[in-house]
């Protein structure tokens, strides 16, 4: 047993950077499969919305933990090898593409009905009519609730750790197995996630407000 002391903050800040890092690659991953989930589900193709709509059900009415598990302890049972760094990047991604893709759905779903009208007046296959017509508008509806679920993946990092992952929540864990402070160690840990996820708090707060002016006009 031994003290809390600078070279334990910094192991400890340093696996910081795993989040971050973990936080981005769900949310780009997340992203990819978050726009395929919102076209599918805002399909009139039967196939693509029933896989759409049972991939929602499944990744959100399932715990974030069940699912690591899942991918983690799964994996090795049908032969293949998964280290926690891509257990922890695939489960996230999954999860995260079935939240984003909801919260895109939505988005889509709120574009005027006359704008959907005016391009299939115009003639318009449905892959330009969402490219050029569509999208563009529901991006900037999307962009405040997107920015908001980001501060969630940060927090679903943590998670993480009950794989073996070193990330934030993990090197906190290990730094107090040594030196038997949890609320100092903790607190710390907390203190580096609330300035990961507060400034993300406060763009999404300013996006919102920005896009309550624009509709306003």
């Amino acid at each position: 047993m031994r003290t809390f002391g600078t070279s334990d903050f910094w192991f400890i800040l340093e696996a910081a950077q795993w989040t971050v890092l973990l936080s981005l690659m769900a949310f780009a991953g997340g992203g990819v499969v978050g726009l395929l989930v919102a076209l599918g589900r805002t399909s009139s193709n039967k196939l693509a919305l029933t896989v759409s709509t049972g991939f929602i059900q499944i990744f959100r009415g399932t715990p974030l933990l069940l699912q690591l598990f899942l991918v983690f302890f799964g994996a090795p049972v049908i032969g293949l090898e998964i280290n926690p760094w891509l257990a922890a990047a695939l489960a996230l991604t999954l999860n995260s593409g079935s939240f984003l893709g909801e919260i895109w759905r939505g988005c889509i779903q709120a574009i005027p009905r006359g704008q959907w009208e005016a391009a299939e007046a115009l003639g318009l296959s449905y892959r330009n009519k969402m490219r050029d017509v569509v999208l563009p508008q529901a991006m900037k509806i999307a962009v405040p609730p997107t920015v908001g679920y980001l501060v969630q993946i940060v927090k679903g990092t943590s998670l993480a750790a009950i794989i073996g992952f070193t990330e934030l929540t993990r090197a906190g864990q290990i730094i107090n197995n040594a030196t038997f402070q949890p609320m100092l160690v903790f607190s710390v840990v907390a203190v580096i996630y609330f300035f990961l996820c507060w400034p993300l708090s406060l763009l999404a707060a300013y996006l919102e407000r920005r896009l309550a002016v624009s509709l306003a006009r």
